[in-house]
Parts: structure tokens; sequence; C-alpha cells
């Protein structure tokens, strides 16, 4: 559910109430809504590529949700208006450049939080016997690389399914 992105709407009482896979945005949420996310199933998706994009200067309050005990989780919501990237290894950098987080708690809110948020969670979003095998490596000695390198894709291969769909020719380094 689209929530609190602009100005505050209360749409996120209204998707824990709901009981809402997601509500996104969340740049406007009060401390109320937080303390609601904390104790709800309802996964708070930050999106902060929109705010990127359209220049504004608050972005969604990340550590606060996290310390609250939401379920955080990232994506780009890619559109030409106000969102026109593509790529997550960006998005990983803006979580923790503006919103704070540690590059932990980046690359599991793009993995597993994301499947949560799409209520996929037993078949996506982590890497464990039986779930699909959609898996991106990337060419780093280390995985905090990933995002402290903004702009750039060190991404080496891509498997759907555990099938290879993406292959680099050579090294990205």
């Amino acid at each position: 559910m689209h929530a609190e992105q602009l100005s505050r709407t209360g749409a996120t009482r209204l998707a824990i109430l709901l009981r809402a896979a997601s509500c996104d945005h969340l740049e406007q949420v009060n401390q109320g809504d937080i303390r609601a996310l904390g104790k709800s199933e309802t996964v708070a998706t930050l999106l902060p590529g929109c705010d990127f994009h359209l220049g504004l200067k608050q972005y969604a309050p990340a550590r606060k949700l996290i310390e609250a005990g939401a379920i955080a989780a990232l994506a780009t919501d890619y559109n030409p208006g106000t969102s026109p990237t593509l790529s997550m290894p960006m998005i990983l950098s803006l979580a923790c450049t503006q919103l704070r987080m540690t590059p932990a708690e980046a690359i599991t809110a793009a993995t597993i939080n994301a499947a949560y948020a799409l209520r996929r969670e037993k078949r996506i979003g982590s890497l464990e016997v039986g779930k699909q095998a959609d898996i991106a490596v990337f060419e780093v000695a280390d995985y905090r690389e990933i995002p402290y390198y903004f702009g750039v894709n060190y991404c080496w291969m891509t498997l759907k399914r555990g099938r290879v769909i993406h292959a680099a020719q050579e090294s990205t380094i």
C-alpha cells in the first residue's frame, strides 16, 4: 500500500489494520506509525530512489523503523516519473548513505525482507535448500563493497531458478 510519501495520510495504520503485505515509501511516518509497524507483520518497504530522483531532503526513517522492530525492505519503485532506475546496487548505496542502514541491513532488506513484502519468503529471498535459486553473484572481495561503490555494476552472474541468465564476458573490475 502506498503510504506517507509526500504527506501524512494515515495509510500506514490502514495497511496494518488490513494486514497488508507491505506499505511503501514511509517518508512522512510519525513515531506512532513506527511503533505500530514494529509490532506488526506488515513490511515497511523503503524506496530511496524516489527521494533521490525527486531531490527530496527527507528519506524514510529506516534506522527508527529497524530499532522499533519493523521488517524493512528495499526496492527500486522503478517508474519513469519518480524513480527511473533498475539498479538495486544504487538502492543499496542510498540505503547506506541516506537511510543510515548498515550494508548487512540493506542487503537483508533487499533480499529476504523484500520476499516477505511479496509474501514469497518460503520460495525466494535467501539461499536455502528447496528455494528457487534466484541469485546475483557480485565480483567483490567483501559484500560491503556493493553499496560502497555507488553507480558501479559489479554483478558478475545472475541466476534465475538456478539457471544462468546473465554472465559477464570478462571481469567487472
